[in-house]
């Protein structure tokens, strides 16, 4: 047993296990109680004698560890023989600003999925693209009233001169947005736009092969879409509402497109629909809305077969984990619901991340590690660890005064969007866990 104790401080008995490169040998070590994250740190460091040293966090009982051990024992009851268990990944260096994206409206959504490129959309019907050096490369006008959520497309990995990009609007459309990054420059075409709602649209997503799409809307409706495009019109342009009105003037090489199938069960606004990922979520989506529901959806036989009710939780955003076990689920009582989808016959939350603001945006973390972040109407954003959700890791002001309404994330490169514009953010560190 390795000692790390002074003859006046008591200790503890202590196993460290890591999901890191950076194991330690299988032995038990007695730790000072009043030692901290910090004094942790440097023994890991020490032990294996790295070259460049490391900074890591500790993780006992599903909470990370804030205070010393001596404060965490007294306030878990932990009896002095119990030997305890800590897990330890790399910390989260605190988040660097690396750009701001001014724009002369609210940006509604934001993806960093094309490599070097970022995509927004906006309030004035806009989508934009930009390069890595903040070069402005498109301004799209696609809507005829604002964006709420714009997706890329998957392309097959051959593809890489030509994307589709996926928009949702409040004029009751979506559409289908062809940009071209080749060698004579980009160029940008809208080709398709899709019809069915009868509320502003809140949402759309795809599907992990590109093959498909989803839209939420305001009229409690999920479309489902193929991502073809038509050669003819599959739906006439007088639907008998204003639509004819305000798209009477769009060029008839936009085709109008008519949805596969139609998702009903929802009783109010719907909020955000995504498809299911993971092999045995296979032809599955979840939606959530303003009803405080969640529900699992048979995409395939257009069944609800499952609902979760969260009582006076109006649903604003969903996202999930990307080995599919947890669905996160953002309202507007200041708090992110958690859905462990491993638990059966799953009818409520398994637990909530609290918010000093409504949170009204949520991006998980690619690389499989338990990071989530969120963003706020209080203009900050905030890094979790899915393991210790009884506070944020960090969170990091991005405007005063000002909501964030969109968030993406995709390696180290977070893009958040809102009233402020849209700015570019640095999350390393963490790579591991």
């Amino acid at each position: 047993m390795a000692s790390s104790s002074s003859s006046t401080v008591p200790s503890h008995p202590v196993v460290f296990t890591t999901q890191t490169p950076y194991a330690l040998p299988s032995q038990k070590f007695m730790i000072p109680l009043d030692w901290k994250r910090y004094q942790l740190s440097q023994l890991i460091n020490k032990a294996l004698d790295l070259p460049k040293p490391i900074p890591f966090d500790f993780l006992i009982h599903g909470e990370i560890l804030r205070t010393s051990l001596l404060e965490w024992r007294a306030e878990k009851g932990v009896g002095e023989e119990d030997t305890l268990e800590i897990e330890y990944f790399e910390s989260v260096m605190p988040p660097q600003r690396i750009s701001e994206l001014p724009h002369e409206d609210w940006v509604s959504s934001v993806s960093c999925r094309i490599p070097q490129h970022f995509v927004t959309s906006s309030y004035d019907g806009h989508l934009r693209l930009f390069d890595y050096s903040q070069n402005p490369l498109l301004d799209i006008s696609v809507h005829q009233a604002p964006i709420t959520s714009v997706c890329v497309v998957p392309s097959p990995s051959t593809e890489t001169e030509s994307r589709i990009l996926a928009s949702s609007s409040h004029d009751l459309t979506a559409c289908l947005t062809r940009i071209r990054l080749g060698s004579e420059g980009p160029s940008a075409s809208t080709v398709a736009s899709l019809h069915l709602h009868t509320g502003p649209l809140s949402s759309i997503s795809t599907d992990a092969s590109g093959s498909h799409l989803l839209t939420s809307s305001w009229d409690g409706l999920i479309g489902v879409w193929d991502t073809s495009i038509p050669n003819d019109h599959q739906v006439p342009l007088d639907r008998g509402d204003d639509r004819k009105k305000r798209r009477k003037t769009a060029p008839a090489d936009i085709k109008r497109k008519a949805p596969i199938a139609v998702l009903k069960s929802h009783t109010a606004r719907v909020s955000k629909a995504l498809f299911a990922t993971g092999e045995r979520a296979k032809g599955k989506a979840y939606s959530c809305g303003f009803d405080s529901t969640v529900r699992t959806w048979d995409v395939e036989s257009g069944v609800c077969i499952n609902t979760i009710n969260v009582p006076e939780r109006p649903m604003l955003d969903l996202a999930e984990t990307p080995d599919g076990n947890m669905l996160l689920g953002a309202s507007t009582d200041r708090t992110v619901s958690i859905f462990d989808l491993r638990v059966s016959s799953l009818s409520s939350s398994t637990g909530i991340m609290m918010h000093s603001a409504t949170p009204s945006c949520i991006a998980t973390s690619e690389s499989g590690k338990q990071q989530v972040v969120t963003g706020a109407y209080d203009g900050v954003a905030r890094l979790w660890d899915l393991r210790s959700t009884k506070g944020a890791v960090t969170s990091f002001r991005v405007w005063d005064g000002m909501k964030v309404l969109a968030v993406d994330w995709v390696r180290d490169v977070v893009c958040i969007g809102g009233e402020g514009g849209m700015e570019v953010w640095r999350i390393d560190g963490g790579s591991y866990y």
